[in-house]
């Protein structure tokens, strides 16, 4: 197995990603034991990572992007199956997204334990006890024989699914630093922006073979093969000289990032692009189903086509934050957040039809895909030593702040039906909220280029 503890690094000057050092010790020595032999790697390197061979970094790229969509997936996987559950339980449509608001709190606080256990205690052991819990409380959804027992392990699936992107970000920053970062973070974040638009495509299609109970055997199975992967493939990427110390207490980590007004900015910015992306996500099935007639393949359709515009806003954003900085690429996406929410209201008002919403709705999805990889860039580089932590605040408040903001549309849209216009309307808050961050609290002008 390879361990990453055993890469020897000489940390760069002014680098808060690296504890403080005793004079004429390195942060680790040793060498690297791969399947061709024992490696001594003889000259410096500014991150860990920078000494992976090519192919063991891009199988960690590929086992951590699989932890960081089980995510997503337990989230969204059963969206296609809402009316059908609707109609099982005899029961309305807003209680129904209420055991996705119960997933989103669950995921959210999962992440907020995770986090700063894993810069204490290493990041293997939460990541493996959490999504043993994952597999277990997937089997108790499946059998629930009512919606209350539904609700409560779904909420119990959220936060065994946390682990897996925390613990991802955590381990990538771990081995990462400066414009390398950007492009790890930027694979992870089209992994966690597809995923909850290609979940949906996974779900309708698996409803096409199975009830809807067995959507979430298939979430147990996945959730056993990354227990598995996480067991015998990852290796812990925070050495113990890198740990928290006992006397750093949890309030104390997350004093030391909300401190840091540039991540309390992207914070909010990050919660509340993903709070408009998910106000689309919960009420799309009864907004393309039920009010444009689509069938659950159709709707899984759409989700696809959405996902193209994710990927294309992650991979140009990538290459446009390395040369003119994240905080400029943001200023560009949060904008066009706006722009977008503020057409499909226009084009449902016009009575412009399917096409009218399908067409904004796309560039809403690109601007998201711009966005999420450059606030977790801003956000992690600059908060290395608390990687755990960050990465926890990030995934946290997306997933109670989207949890939370998502039933609006349903609570605006009670007794009449869900809308374009409805759905929209909580899209454009919350992107107006994400414009009013950058410029008060991140500013852009202030926050200095990403070093190589």
């Amino acid at each position: 197995m390879f361990d990453t503890a055993s890469v020897p690094v000489v940390a760069p000057a002014g680098d808060p990603a690296v504890e403080p050092q005793p004079a004429g010790e390195s942060l680790y020595t040793g060498s690297i034991p791969v399947t061709t032999g024992s490696v001594r790697v003889a000259a410096p390197t500014r991150y860990p990572g920078d000494a992976l061979p090519n192919a063991r970094r891009a199988l960690y790229v590929v086992l951590l992007g699989a932890l960081t969509a089980l995510g997503p997936f337990t989230i969204d996987l059963y969206l296609p199956a809402f009316p059908v559950v609707q109609h099982d339980f005899h029961t309305s449509a807003a209680m129904v997204q209420l055991t996705l608001t119960g997933t989103m709190i669950g995921f959210g606080l999962g992440q907020l334990i995770v986090g700063p256990l894993s810069d204490r205690v290493g990041r293997r052991v939460p990541l493996l006890v959490v999504t043993a819990l994952h597999v277990l409380a997937s089997v108790v959804a499946s059998l629930a024989p009512s919606l209350l027992l539904l609700g409560g392990a779904r909420v119990v699936m959220g936060i065994g699914a946390a682990a897996g992107g925390v613990v991802a970000m955590a381990m990538v920053r771990d081995l990462f630093g400066g414009r390398r970062l950007v492009v790890m973070l930027s694979r992870l974040s089209l992994v966690s922006g597809v995923a909850p638009v290609a979940a949906p495509l996974v779900g309708s299609a698996l409803l096409l073979v199975m009830p809807w109970r067995g959507i979430f055997l298939v979430l147990a199975a996945y959730g056993v093969v990354m227990l598995v992967c996480s067991l015998f493939v990852l290796p812990e990427t925070l050495p113990r000289g890198s740990r928290g110390a006992a006397d750093h207490t949890l309030w104390q980590r997350y004093g030391s990032v909300f401190r840091d007004r540039v991540f309390v900015g992207v914070l909010i910015i990050g919660a509340m692009a993903f709070s408009g992306l998910f106000s689309y996500l919960s009420s799309s099935s009864f907004l393309f189903q039920d009010g444009y007639g689509f069938t659950p393949q159709q709707f899984g359709m759409l989700f696809a086509a959405n996902s193209v515009g994710v990927v294309g806003g992650v991979q140009v954003a990538s290459r446009l934050a390395r040369h003119f900085g994240p905080q400029w690429v943001l200023a560009w996406s949060t904008a066009a957040l706006v722009l977008a929410s503020v057409a499909i209201i226009v084009t449902d008002q016009l009575h412009l039809g399917m096409w009218g919403t399908i067409v904004p709705l796309f560039f809403f999805m690109t601007a998201c895909g711009f966005t999420f990889p450059c606030g977790q860039v801003l956000a992690l580089d600059r908060h290395g030593s608390a990687a755990g932590t960050a990465a926890s605040l990030l995934g946290a408040a997306n997933s109670v702040v989207a949890g939370l903001v998502s039933p609006i549309v349903g609570m605006i849209a009670a007794g009449s039906g869900i809308t374009a216009t409805t759905m929209a309307m909580v899209m454009i808050g919350c992107a107006l909220v994400a414009v009013v961050s950058l410029w008060t609290l991140v500013r852009p002008r202030t926050v200095p280029m990403l070093a190589d």
